[in-house]
């Protein structure tokens, strides 16, 4: 365990200087032999629980599997969301929080985070059979109810971009798909992994895609502040998987081979 851990942080080391000794987060993780990670479970493709098994899948699944296989420690899951992600991680419920967080200003005010290794846009969903939105120029329109999911980084962004259209933050247990399907909104807005839940399950959705670049943002690996050295173990880790073909091989299962950050 130690000479694995020594190995990460010395890989950490050719992307960020180390301090001489061991930072907290490590040395818990050796005393422990365990990595708690915080994930989002309903996030398609990311970091899923099937309510039915219990069982999670996505492309950060993967990835904080090979994470814990590269230091030799066991991966425990913590529930989080984007609504609870800066308490969480600095409450310390989890050391790295892994279900691809957008670098939002807000975020980088009170966590750190990797390099990136996922990009996306905001697309919207709307139903098939909508009278109302159609097309990206019918979103921001009177009357037009755009829901947001909240915590998450449309929220701020759609907030500042409708003139006309009215925003609708929907908080669990409301989900945006249900919101939709029940006609209290007229569309939400997501990114490209979320959207391939709808896509992937439901016949009624339809997806509309901006025009140009609306608000793309990447994506990266979450940690508190204090611990430089745990966050360059996380960002050596992230440079060993977009070099060696991990993060390839996990967003080709996914269906995220077109949004990875190079």
């Amino acid at each position: 365990m130690k000479q694995l851990l020594r190995a990460a942080a010395l890989a950490a080391s050719l992307v960020s200087p180390l301090a001489a000794t061991a930072g907290p987060v490590l040395d818990r993780i050796q005393a422990t032999g365990q990595v708690r990670v915080c994930i989002w479970p309903d996030y398609y493709g990311i970091s899923l629980r099937d309510p039915r098994t219990g069982r999670l899948n996505g492309i950060d699944i993967d990835l904080s599997a090979e994470l814990g296989h590269d230091l030799g420690a066991r991966i425990e899951y913590v529930d989080s969301s984007f609504a609870t992600l800066i308490d969480d991680l600095k409450g310390g419920r989890c050391d790295v929080a892994m279900f691809a967080v957008a670098l939002l200003p807000q975020r980088q005010q009170h966590l750190r985070f990797t390099r990136p290794y996922l990009r996306s846009d905001i697309v919207a969903i709307a139903s098939k059979g909508s009278r109302v939105v159609k097309t990206w120029a019918d979103i921001d329109q009177t009357g037009v109810q755009v829901a947001v999911q909240a915590g998450t980084f449309m929220e701020p962004v759609m907030a500042a971009a409708l003139k006309r259209g009215t925003l609708v933050v929907v908080r669990p247990p409301a989900t945006r798909e249900r919101e939709l399907e029940a006609g209290r909104v007229d569309v939400f807005m997501t990114d490209y992994p979320y959207s391939r839940r709808l896509l992937d399950n439901a016949d009624w959705a339809a997806l509309i895609e901006p025009p140009a670049p609306f608000h793309p943002l990447p994506y990266a690996y979450a940690v508190n502040p204090g611990d430089d050295e745990w966050l360059a173990a996380m960002d050596g880790f992230v440079q060993r998987i977009q070099r060696d073909g991990r993060l390839d091989a996990a967003a080709r299962r996914h269906g995220l081979g077109a949004i990875v950050a190079r």
